[in-house]
């Protein structure tokens, strides 16, 4: 995930290179790590699904953007940006926040989802991996009675 890479970088030298007396300045963009996912256990083909993905933003000068979104066959790598602003007024408190991702179910064949996570002490990505099957119509949950 060489992108995240490179995001980092541009932020951190934005960041540093910016005068943070002024109000609502950009600053940037800069990826932040995934803590938490609610994904469905199966996908049905052809329907959209909602994934909540849940990050810490450290502080009000932090709103999301978008996501990083890289496709590779069924392999979804998903990643949260923020863009980043300098203002005086920023509480700097670290704040969880749920943001939605929706999902058409284009294929046929289990997904692979990698939600990056950060990095290890060695400089490593990290990654949530998740598999969801698809299956081809939705199952019969309709119970039969007999007298």
């Amino acid at each position: 995930m060489k992108k995240i890479a490179l995001l980092a970088f541009i932020f951190l030298s934005t960041f540093t290179s910016c005068s943070l007396d002024d109000d609502n300045t950009y600053v940037g963009t800069i990826v932040i790590p995934i803590e938490s996912v609610e994904i469905p256990e199966e996908f049905v083909y052809g329907e959209t699904y909602e994934i909540k993905i849940t990050y810490n933003r450290p502080s009000t000068c932090y709103q999301f953007y978008n996501f990083l979104y890289d496709i590779n066959g069924n392999e979804r790598t998903v990643a949260v940006i923020n863009s980043v602003y300098s203002n005086s007024s920023c509480i700097e408190e670290e704040e969880s926040i749920t943001v939605s991702l929706n999902f058409i179910v284009t294929g046929t064949e289990t997904y692979l989802f990698k939600f990056y996570q950060g990095h290890d002490e060695e400089g490593e990505d990290q990654y949530f991996l998740v598999e969801v099957p698809v299956l081809s119509e939705r199952p019969n949950t309709e119970a039969t009675f007999l007298d």
